[in-house]
């Protein structure tokens, strides 16, 4: 093997160790990415719940409506 063979073998291997990292980290991120989705549903969950308890709520709870809320103090 001459040193222009030994050169792009090198190389070669050099590239296979940056593609081996590229698809860890993609993997990594595919992985974050899913387990962010899940939170992200399991929170739009709650939230649709806690919507649904207040609009179950009695009116004299003493929560008001958008309309009926007074403008905050810096108006």
């Amino acid at each position: 093997m001459n040193d222009r063979d030994a050169a792009m073998q090198q190389q070669l291997i050099e590239l296979e160790n940056k593609l081996a990292f590229q698809e860890d980290t993609v993997n990594s991120l595919n992985n974050e990415l899913h387990q962010h989705q899940m939170r992200i549903e399991k929170l739009q969950q709650q939230v649709m719940l806690l919507a649904d308890k207040l609009r179950q709520l009695p009116e004299d709870q003493g929560i008001l409506s958008p309309e009926q809320e007074p403008p905050p103090p810096h108006y």
